[in-house]
C-alpha cells in the first residue's frame, strides 16, 4: 500500500515530484550507469556537456524505481532490491519482457529501452524505460476532480483491465510467460509459502483463509490471460487533462492467469478495513461522489470482454485478493526488518497484516450476485453542478435585470457609428456592465480551472448568454479570447501566462487568432503557407492571414498566430507551430476588415485581413514547441467549437420567440398567422429542433468533461455540423414570419442569420466534419464499438 497523496508528474530541471536523494542502501555508481546508458541507449548521449542525474522514488515498496535526467531527455530505471529476496520474487527481466510485448501491441505501457543483465553495473541487473508524463492518482477518492471525471477516470481504468485481458497471448508471444491453467491453486500456495517466508508473528486469519482457500479452488482454474497481478488506480498513468490511460506501471506481478484476480484486487477497495490506520477508503466507496459502485464496474468491464456478468466463484477471487494482499504487506515489512525497503512508512505495514486476512475471511462467506444493473444514465448524465445551476441562475437574472434592458441602446450606437472612425469603439455601457459581471464574480466563466464550471455547467449558461449578441463580452467569455486563453491556459510558458495570459483574464486586453489565410484552401490547415524561420534567438513570421476575429478592436495587444516551421523529417501534421506576436510589432499591418452578408462585426474587433512582413519575435514567443501547432488546434477548438454551439442554442431561442410573437401579433387572411397550419408547423419544428441540438450539444460538452476533447471529437464535429444548419433554418423561418421587417435592421434576425451561416465555415466548413464523422463512425463499426441506444 502507499499513502494517500495526488501528483502531477512533471519532467523538470531538477527533480521528479515524489522522488528524493537516493537512499544509502540503493546508492550505485552513477557514472558507471551514465557510460553504460551512453553506449547502449540510443540518444542518450546527445547532449555533450550535461551529466546524468539520479533521483529515487519513495512510494513504491517492491523494486527500487529512480528518475534519471540527462539534458532535456528523462528515463526510469527499475532493478532488484539489496540483499536476501524471497524465492520468485523482483523478477525484473519478466517486467521488462512484458512491456516489451506489450508496448509492441499498442497497449498503454511506457516504451521498454534498455535490459542489462550485467550486475557489475550498478550492482543488480535493471531495465530502462521511457517517463512517460502524465498524472498518477493516490488517492482513490480522486477528491481533487469533479464527480463526472472521477466517474470517467475508473470507467477507462476498468476499460483498461478488460482490454488487457482480450489480448491473445499467442499473439504476444508470451505462451510461456506464465504456466496459465491452475493458477488460482498456484496462488494461494505461493503466497502461502510467500507469507511463511517472511511472517514476523503468529496470524491466526491468515492461516484460516489459506485452509478455506485451498479448500474452495474454482471449479474453472483453467482461463489463461494475461494479467497484471497489482493492477490498481495507483500504477496507471493518465493524460495529464484527459480522463484517459496512457501507461499502466509495475508488471512485477504479472504472469498468464485467471483474469478475475486482476477484477477483484482492483474491487477489493470496496471493502477495505476501517482498522487499517493508512486510509479508509471504503467509506467513499460507498458514497455517491462519482465513483462507480463495483456491480456497475463489473458490468463495463464483462460488456468489453463480451462474457456474461454472473460472475462465479466471486467471493474466491475477492478472498485471494486479500490474502496476497496480506502476504504483501508482510513482505514489505520483512524488507523494512532487512533494511532494504525505499518507503519511510514501511514500518506500519506489521500492523495491516491480520485485519487484511480477517478482511478476506468475511468476504469468503459472503454470497455476491453479480448482475448488469439496470441503469437509467439519461436523468443525471446531463446534470449541472450546484456551483454550475448557482451560476446559471444568477446569469438569467444578471442577463434579465442588465444586459437584455441595455440591448436596444447597444444597437443605436452601432447603427449610429457603423461607418464612422469611432466604429471600433464600444458603448460605455457594455465597460459598465463588464465591471458589475465581474464585481458579481460572473467572469472567466469559459475556463473550468478559473470558474470551477464543469463543460456541462458552461453549455446551459453559455446557451443563457447567446440570447444577446454582447452579452458574452459582458463576461469576458467572447471569441476569440476564450479560445486564445486557452490556449496559453494549457500550452503556455509561465513567462507567456504571466504576460499575456493574465491580462486577458482581467480583461484589460484581448487578442485575435490568425489561422485562416486567403490565398491557400485553410479547410486543410497543413496547406497554410505563413512562415515562421528560425533566427539566432528570434523567429521571423512572413504571410497573409484573413479572417483574424477581433484584431481591430482598440485593446487587441496580442496576436496567435499559425504558421509553418518546415521539418522535412516529421510528418505533414508536425511541420506548423503556433507563435505570440504582439499586434504593434514592425511588420504587422492590418489591412482591411471583411463584411459578413455586408454586416460589418464591429462590436468584437471585426475579422481583419493581416500580412506579415519580416515580423520578428523573441523565440520565448513560440507556443510550446515546433511542430506543435495542430496539437495546439486541436486542444483549442475542442471545447472552442462547442462553445459557439451552446451560444448558437441560445440564438435558436431567441429567434423562436420573435417568430412566437410575430406570428400572435399579425393576420394574414382573416386569422392569426400562428392559426396557419404551415407557421404552426414552423413553430413546432423549431422547438423540436432546438430540444435536439441542445441534447447533442450537453452530450458533447459531458464527454469533453469526462473523456476529453481528443476522445469526443465525433461528437464535437457531430455539433459543429448540426448546430448552425438547425438554428440557420429556424432563423430563416422567423424572417418568413416576421416579412419584410424580418430582413430590416428592426429585427435582429438578419445579423442573427449571417452569424450563424458564418458558423457553418468558421472552425472548418461542414463537409470537412462530415468526413471526419463518417471516418470515426466506419471505424467504431468496425470495432463493434457503437453501443446500442
Amino acid at each position: 500500500m502507499r499513502p494517500p497523496s495526488v501528483v502531477i508528474m512533471e519532467a523538470c530541471a531538477s527533480r521528479e515530484p515524489e522522488t528524493a536523494e537516493v537512499l544509502s542502501q540503493h546508492k550505485f555508481d552513477r557514472k558507471s550507469l551514465e557510460d553504460y546508458l551512453s553506449q547502449h541507449l540510443p540518444g542518450f548521449a546527445a547532449e555533450p556537456g550535461t551529466t546524468l542525474s539520479v533521483a529515487q522514488y519513495r512510494l513504491g515498496q517492491s523494486n527500487p524505481t529512480f528518475y534519471l535526467q540527462k539534458g532535456i531527455q528523462a528515463y526510469v530505471l527499475r532493478k532488484k532490491p539489496p540483499g536476501s529476496l524471497l524465492p520468485k520474487a523482483h523478477k525484473i527481466d519478466r517486467e521488462f519482457k512484458v512491456q516489451k510485448a506489450l508496448y509492441s501491441s499498442g497497449f498503454p505501457v511506457p516504451k521498454p529501452l534498455l535490459y542489462c543483465s550485467d550486475a557489475s553495473i550498478i550492482g543488480t541487473e535493471f531495465y530502462v524505460m521511457e517517463h512517460v508524463q502524465g498524472r498518477i492518482f493516490r488517492d482513490f477518492t480522486i477528491p481533487e476532480v469533479s464527480p463526472a471525471e472521477r466517474s470517467a477516470i475508473y470507467v477507462a481504468v476498468i476499460e483498461t483491465l478488460a482490454r488487457l485481458h482480450s489480448l491473445n497471448v499467442q499473439s504476444l508471444q508470451l505462451e510461456r510467460y506464465g504456466r496459465g491453467a491452475g493458477y488460482c491453486k498456484r496462488q494461494v500456495s505461493t503466497w502461502t509459502k510467500q507469507y511463511q517466508a517472511a511472517a514476523h508473528q503468529d496470524i491466526p486469519a491468515m492461516n484460516q483463509l489459506s485452509d478455506w482457500l485451498v479448500k474452495n479452488l474454482p471449479d474453472n482454474d483453467n482461463e489463461e490471460s494475461l494479467i497484471h497481478g497489482d493492477f490498481k488506480l495507483d500504477n496507471i498513468v493518465f493524460h495529464p487533462k484527459e480522463s484517459r490511460v496512457v501507461a499502466v506501471l509495475d508488471w512485477e506481478l504479472s504472469t498468464i492467469g485467471h483474469p478475475l484476480s486482476d477484477l477483484a484486487h482492483l474491487s477489493l477497495f470496496y471493502f477495505w478495513p476501517r482498522t487499517v490506520p493508512m486510509t479508509n477508503y471504503s467509506s467513499y466507496f460507498q458514497e455517491n461522489i462519482g465513483i462507480p459502485s463495483m456491480e456497475e464496474l463489473i458490468s463495463i468491464y464483462c460488456h468489453h470482454r463480451g462474457i456474461h456478468s454472473v460472475l462465479p466463484n466471486w467471493n474466491f477471487f475477492l478472498a485471494l485478493s486479500y490474502f496476497k494482499m496480506a502476504g504483501i504487506a508482510q513482505g514489505v515489512y520483512s524488507r523494512y526488518l532487512l533494511g532494504n525497503n525505499a518507503s519511510e512508512n514501511s514500518f506500519l505495514f506489521a500492523d495491516i497484516v491480520k485485519p487484511l486476512a480477517e478482511t478476506g475471511l468475511q468476504l469468503s462467506k459472503r454470497t455476491f450476485n453479480i448482475i448488469q444493473p439496470q441503469t437509467d444514465t439519461t436523468g443525471h448524465m446531463f446534470m449541472q453542478t450546484r456551483t454550475g445551476q448557482e451560476v446559471l441562475t444568477r446569469v438569467k437574472y444578471f442577463m434579465k435585470q442588465h444586459i437584455l434592458p441595455a440591448e436596444k441602446e447597444v444597437i443605436e450606437f452601432y447603427v449610429q457609428n457603423g461607418n464612422s472612425m469611432d466604429k471600433w469603439k464600444k458603448p460605455l455601457v457594455i465597460d459598465k456592465l463588464k465591471e458589475m459581471a465581474k464585481a458579481e464574480g460572473l467572469w472567466n466563466l469559459f475556463l473550468p480551472a478559473v470558474s470551477g464550471l464543469s463543460q456541462v455547467d458552461y453549455a446551459l449558461i453559455a446557451e443563457e448568454t447567446g440570447k444577446c449578441f454582447f452579452a458574452p463580452e459582458v463576461f469576458n467569455c467572447q471569441a476569440p479570447d476564450t479560445g486564445n486563453m486557452e490556449v496559453l491556459h494549457l500550452y503556455g510558458s509561465k513567462d507567456q501566462k504571466q504576460q499575456w495570459l493574465e491580462p486577458l483574464l482581467q480583461g484589460r486586453i484581448t487578442s485575435c487568432f490568425c489561422m485562416t489565410e486567403p490565398n491557400v484552401a485553410s479547410s486543410d490547415a497543413t496547406n497554410i503557407e505563413t512562415s515562421i524561420q528560425r533566427d539566432g534567438d528570434s523567429y521571423v513570421i512572413n504571410g497573409k492571414k484573413w479572417w483574424s476575429s477581433g484584431a481591430g478592436n482598440p485593446n487587441c495587444e496580442i496576436a496567435i498566430v499559425m504558421g509553418r516551421t518546415e521539418n522535412p523529417s516529421q510528418s505533414r501534421h508536425k511541420q506548423h507551430s503556433m507563435i505570440l506576436v504582439p499586434i504593434d510589432t514592425p511588420g504587422v499591418e492590418l489591412i482591411r476588415p471583411l463584411s459578413v452578408f455586408g454586416f460589418m462585426d464591429n462590436l468584437h474587433g471585426g475579422h481583419f485581413e493581416i500580412h506579415f512582413k519580416q515580423v520578428r519575435v523573441p523565440a520565448t514567443n513560440l507556443i510550446l514547441g515546433e511542430g506543435r501547432g495542430f496539437e495546439i488546434a486541436q486542444g483549442r477548438l475542442g471545447p472552442g467549437r462547442i462553445h459557439h454551439c451552446m451560444r448558437t442554442v441560445g440564438l435558436a431561442e431567441r429567434a423562436l420567440q420573435i417568430m412566437c410573437e410575430r406570428a400572435t401579433q399579425r393576420v394574414a387572411f382573416k386569422k392569426k398567422l400562428y392559426a396557419h397550419e404551415v407557421v404552426a408547423h414552423w413553430i413546432a419544428e423549431s422547438r423540436i429542433a432546438i430540444e435536439q441540438i441542445r441534447l447533442l450539444t450537453l452530450k458533447a460538452a459531458f464527454s469533453i468533461d469526462t473523456v476529453g476533447s481528443a476522445h469526443a471529437k465525433k461528437e464535437i464535429a457531430m455539433i459543429k455540423v448540426a448546430a448552425p444548419r438547425t438554428v440557420c433554418k429556424i432563423i430563416d423561418r422567423a424572417i418568413q414570419v416576421c416579412g419584410g421587417a424580418g430582413v430590416s435592421q428592426d429585427y435582429p434576425l438578419a445579423n442573427m442569420y449571417a452569424l450563424i451561416r458564418t458558423l457553418r465555415l468558421a472552425d472548418g466548413p461542414d463537409e470537412v466534419h462530415l468526413s471526419a464523422i463518417a471516418g470515426m463512425e466506419l471505424r467504431d463499426q468496425a470495432k463493434g464499438l457503437v453501443a446500442k441506444m
